[in-house]
């Protein structure tokens, strides 16, 4: 059953922000220079952590505001910044172009036909001079889940005799086509660094029953179908997992790309 907006903030800041987003931060966290910062944005920050964790980094001069997905994980990042006593600036606002010092966008949920968008509109609200980044799943990502849904479908007689798995795979941008986006938005001396991630399983039942799959990630992939068709999909996914893996644990690997460059 699909879950409300109101649920997913919620399961989004208890499961999805360590599970999931903290391996795309940390990356961050370990290439962006925060050094004459005077102030910084931050798109999709989702229920606020890193955002927050960025403030503590840097100056108190510097000024810190973060856009949020929705109202109801606006509310929770700004609950959280009111909590630890964070001068966070948490809104849905719309911001002027060439405002922010340093801009970075969480895409690692983003529907690849939507990347071009989010880098255009982190590039506009960038300063001349300024650096913008974004941090998103590339190429190389999620292919043992790919392969088996491919498998499902077929067996299933369900997107396209399995096409709309192959899409999946595709529709996933290369790093090259990452930097195309890039610097068509209008970035130069762009720097790309990537982290291999994996994410581990139990069994088949635990993961399409995680949060991060059955709330996030499945719903994605799966848009064109209804719940009765998404539902068939996850059981028949979890006794393929099981079927092939035995007693063995079940594993993903996601391809987790950084890219940082200065606005023209």
């Amino acid at each position: 059953m699909a879950k409300t907006q109101k649920e997913l903030a919620f399961l989004r800041d208890l499961y999805v922000n360590t599970e999931w987003t903290k391996r795309f931060t940390d990356l961050a966290d370990a290439h962006l220079e925060l050094d004459e910062v005077e102030n910084l944005l931050y798109l999709n920050a989702g229920t606020g952590d890193h955002c927050i964790q960025l403030h503590e980094k840097l100056d108190d001069r510097t000024a810190v505001f973060g856009r949020c997905d929705d109202e109801d994980m606006l509310m929770i990042a700004r609950d959280k910044a009111a909590a630890v006593k964070a001068d966070v600036d948490f809104s849905t606002l719309r911001f002027d172009d060439d405002a922010f010092d340093l801009v970075l966008a969480d895409a690692s949920f983003v529907r690849p036909a939507d990347v071009e968008e989010l880098v255009d509109e982190t590039v506009r609200v960038t300063r001349t001079g300024g650096t913008a980044a974004f941090f998103l799943p590339s190429s190389g990502s999620f292919g043992e889940i790919f392969s088996l849904l491919w498998e499902v479908l077929f067996n299933e007689d369900l997107g396209d005799h399995g096409h709309a798995a192959e899409e999946m795979i595709t529709d996933i941008p290369t790093v090259e086509r990452i930097e195309e986006v890039a610097a068509t938005a209008g970035l130069v001396n762009i720097a790309l660094h990537n982290a291999r991630e994996v994410f581990e399983f139990a069994n088949g039942g635990e993961f399409v029953a995680s949060p991060l799959v059955s709330d996030f990630l499945l719903p994605k992939w799966l848009n064109t179908m209804g719940e009765a068709e998404k539902e068939r999909v996850s059981a028949k996914l979890s006794e393929l997992i099981d079927s092939e893996d035995g007693d063995m644990t079940f594993r993903f690997s996601v391809k987790a790309t950084l890219v940082i460059g200065k606005k023209e």
